[in-house]
């Protein structure tokens, strides 16, 4: 598996080179919460997590325990048992979900109940994966390694995003339409690679301004609004009704997928 992953916690603008560049995150780096009641299984999935590089574990054996370390702390990635002694995971996720601590952490569901009706329950509510007791090791680390990779940066493909007639070419910071292009300022193409990489997920108000301003200096969550504005004019055929770039009130913004 990949020693490193790319993660797009922050992004910072190269001037010479017109692109984004994205910071590399080990999996040293890369910090997951384990939570489940048996104990021997924790021990056992921390063991190969480690094994296989990830150094920073942290684990809960309950949902009151498990809440509080999410409120408290970042993590990357979320293994979360469906049947705890106080509830199940299911309502965890919805609750934390609700609450907006989930919306770009990745969560994978363990469970020993196979039913068909848990697993689409679980990915019905926007879980990454759904993996049943017992598994193998190496299954566990190839779903774990999928799902950070898809989570965490831009796919292959990426560097051209097509939207409707319109192709956003990010190593080029350029909008190409009806064979004319015009360039995306520093502020839009940053914008663009978070949201291209979370295509069809929702990218938090938060998470764009510390990208935008990783000092913490922008203050107004209007001038994001006024870069999403002239991105829309870039991207959008009419900017005032967008197709893909959506505005999710009270939460942040979503790039569509193309139907």
């Amino acid at each position: 598996m990949l020693d490193t992953i790319l993660y797009c916690g922050r992004i910072k603008y190269n001037k010479v080179r017109k692109c984004c560049e994205v910071k590399v995150m080990n999996k040293a780096e890369c910090k997951i919460l384990t939570v489940d009641d048996e104990k021997e299984l924790t021990y056992i999935v921390t063991d190969i997590l480690k094994r296989e590089g990830y150094g920073r574990i942290d684990s809960a054996a309950n949902l009151k325990e498990a809440e509080k370390k999410i409120r408290e702390n970042t993590y990357h990635l979320i293994l979360l048992d469906v049947m705890l002694p106080d509830g199940k995971g299911f309502e965890l996720y919805e609750n934390m979900k609700k609450e907006g601590y989930l919306y770009e952490v990745p969560v994978i569901f363990l469970s020993a109940r196979d039913e068909d009706v848990d697993r689409l329950h679980g990915l019905g509510l926007g879980a990454d994966d759904y993996i049943t007791k017992p598994f193998l090791p190496q299954e566990l680390l190839l779903r774990i390694g999928a799902v950070l990779r898809r989570t965490y940066h831009l796919e292959k493909n990426v560097n051209m995003v097509r939207l409707g007639e319109r192709t956003v070419s990010i190593e080029a910071g350029t909008v190409r339409y009806k064979g004319e292009e015009s360039p995306l300022t520093a502020k839009e193409l940053a914008l663009f690679v978070i949201l291209a990489k979370n295509r069809g997920k929702i990218v938090t108000t938060d998470t764009l301004c510390d990208a935008l301003w990783p000092d913490g200096s922008y203050g107004l969550e209007s001038s994001l609004i006024v870069h999403m504005r002239h991105l829309r004019e870039k991207i959008e055929e009419e900017p005032s009704k967008p197709v893909f770039l959506k505005t999710v009130r009270g939460l942040g913004y979503k790039l569509e997928k193309e139907q």
